[in-house]
């Protein structure tokens, strides 16, 4: 059928404009692709953040905690800016760059192609798992119910999970479940 691009709430496309604008936020480090753009630098690609916590996820639990913009430099992607939802509306929180942008870009072109072959509408939605560190393109089905809603894990994806691979959630999140919990390294430690 068709993929249902979401329109961000006015609040975070300023946030994110905003952001483009000032030299301070411009100054992090994964912001260093934007200091010297080709051209003009726009948000596209926006794409509502959800976070599933806990040892036995459900995609009922996750929470919306703001919106992830791509920024294109050109056609090129650049970064992506983050903003999350307060009381007063959306703030900039930060940018990224690094695998998921270009691992994001081919996620969306690959919901699009699996959007054709279907007679659901989905909406491209982000997941993060923060106890894996792993992200996935979540392709919600508001008609058709949470079993119809896939998963494409960006790379780099947790062990025994492939990468850019549609998934069906109730597949996908019992292999999260069962997935060792990333710990961060400590420094010193063996």
């Amino acid at each position: 059928m068709t993929l249902q691009t979401p329109q961000p709430p006015p609040s975070a496309l300023r946030a994110v404009l905003a952001a483009l604008d000032s030299e301070d936020a411009l100054r992090q480090p994964a912001a260093a692709a934007l200091c010297h753009p080709a051209g003009p630098l726009l948000p596209a690609h926006p794409l509502a953040v959800h976070v599933l916590d806990g040892p036995r996820p459900e995609l009922t639990a996750a929470r919306r905690t703001g919106w992830r913009f791509l920024i294109k430099d050109g056609a090129e992607v650049a970064a992506a800016a983050e903003v999350v939802q307060g009381v007063a509306g959306h703030t900039f929180s930060h940018f990224t760059a690094g695998p998921y942008l270009d691992s994001t870009v081919r996620a969306l072109r690959e919901a699009w192609q699996i959007a054709q072959g279907s007679r659901v509408r989905q909406q491209p939605r982000l997941l993060t798992f923060p106890g894996q560190y792993a992200t996935a393109l979540w392709l919600h089905s508001p008609d058709a119910g949470p079993a119809a809603d896939l998963l494409i894990p960006l790379a780099p994806a947790p062990l025994g999970v492939t990468a850019h691979r549609a998934y069906p959630a109730a597949e996908l999140l019992p292999l999260l479940a069962r997935a060792p919990l990333a710990r961060p390294l400590l420094l010193g430690s063996s």
